[in-house]
């Protein structure tokens, strides 16, 4: 294996690293989005702690009238 071939293949693993640390701070990222949005929900709405997570959204699909919507920012 010739000097390049090595510095080709450090600079791989390097940047396969990177990208494998940024797909965990974002899944970090979401995982605390989802928490809190679950806090929030519990706090508004209690019973939702102790249903069935089908019946629950069928309850906010038809309270908020958002079935098959997308609501992204």
């Amino acid at each position: 294996m010739t000097e390049q071939e090595k510095k080709f293949l450090q600079a791989k693993h390097r940047m396969e690293e990177a990208e494998a640390r940024n797909r965990k701070k974002e899944r970090s990222i979401r995982t605390r989005r989802l928490i809190q949005e679950g806090a929030i929900l519990e706090s508004v709405f209690p019973q939702a702690q102790h249903m069935d997570l089908e019946v629950l959204k069928a309850i906010l699909e038809k309270r908020l009238g958002t079935k098959d919507t997308n609501y992204a920012s």
